[in-house]
């Protein structure tokens, strides 16, 4: 179970969802033990943000990178692309302010790093084992979320969502993922983000949602959704929170053992949760692997694999 990079360098161009902004990403290998780090190369000097919990400011409907008072926004999906892929460590070039959005979902991203190729690396992969629960609530009654981990010989998660929207409701509400018997690419990685209508003037007088459209988000109005080819997944809309929790969870530093449940959560709850782990020294360990057969299940093969 060795670390693994990028082989290549390979970029695109994008927009940010929230800046509107037209971006340039690059995807360059990174030496082992590295992480993964966002570079800003459009600022006068440019700026690194080494991937961790605690560097993640703003996440307002995003999750966001800050230092120095420069920032990296919606770091999420490709977190997701990455951790799904089993990379550990690479260098992310910016020529602005957030990652592009792309489709809305962390696929083209998965594309991007497969044609990237990936090489092993001589040191061996580190692993957050979960040892005892943390979770993090707030709210009461119907304003109830919380997150949670909890030990478990794996990688699994159960996300279940309430937005009380017609459109949303006749879809699948919860979803149990165990990545042991589940494909990255084929079941997670193609859901969207998604917006509602008479959200957008509210978002957009507070800066976001300016990059956002009908070909990088599914957008509903009060009862239905706009786009024209539907739902990729009957169950997209959870779907898609489990794949921003697990780019949000990747921000620990190291592939996640055990298991996730949350109810209505998001990014900062998310953030809370691995922050509040990490805080705990008796919560968790930093574990190797010699042989592939003392590893999870889940580890011993790309959750990408279809």
């Amino acid at each position: 179970m060795k670390q693994r990079t990028l082989k290549q360098v390979l970029s695109a161009t994008g927009i940010g969802l929230h800046s509107g902004k037209r971006v340039t990403m690059t995807l360059r290998p990174a030496p082992p033990d590295t992480g993964i780090v966002f570079r800003r190369v459009d600022l006068p000097e440019p700026v690194d943000f080494p991937v961790n919990a605690l560097a993640i400011g703003d996440t307002r409907m995003a999750s966001t990178l800050e230092k120095d008072g420069a920032k990296v926004s919606t770091i999420e999906h490709l977190m997701s692309a990455l951790c799904g892929l089993g990379v550990d460590n690479a260098y992310i070039d910016l020529t602005a302010v957030e990652v592009p959005i792309m489709d809305g979902s962390a696929i083209s991203f998965v594309f991007l790093i497969q044609q990237a190729g990936l090489v092993e690396q001589s040191a061996l992969k580190k692993f957050i084992r979960v040892k005892k629960e943390i979770e993090i609530r707030e709210g009461e009654g119907s304003n109830l979320k919380y997150a949670s981990l909890r030990p478990f010989d794996g990688f699994r998660l159960r996300f279940e969502i309430d937005f009380g929207h017609p459109a949303i409701d006749k879809t699948g509400q919860m979803v149990e993922i165990d990545f042991s018997r589940t494909s990255f690419t084929r079941d997670i990685a193609r859901a969207r983000t998604f917006g509602f209508t008479q959200d957008v003037e509210t978002l957009r007088n507070l800066g976001l949602a300016l990059g956002g459209n009908l070909d990088n988000a599914i957008v509903m109005d009060e009862y239905r959704i706009l786009n024209s080819d539907g739902l990729r997944y009957d169950d997209e809309f959870v779907k898609h929170k489990v794949l921003d929790a697990i780019g949000d969870l990747y921000v620990i530093g190291h592939p996640i053992i055990g298991e996730y449940q949350a109810f209505r959560s998001g990014h900062g709850l998310n953030n809370q949760l691995i922050r509040a782990l990490i805080e705990d020294r008796t919560a968790y360990e930093v574990v190797t692997f010699e042989s592939v057969r003392e590893t999870p299940t889940v580890f011993r093969a790309d959750w990408a694999v279809a």
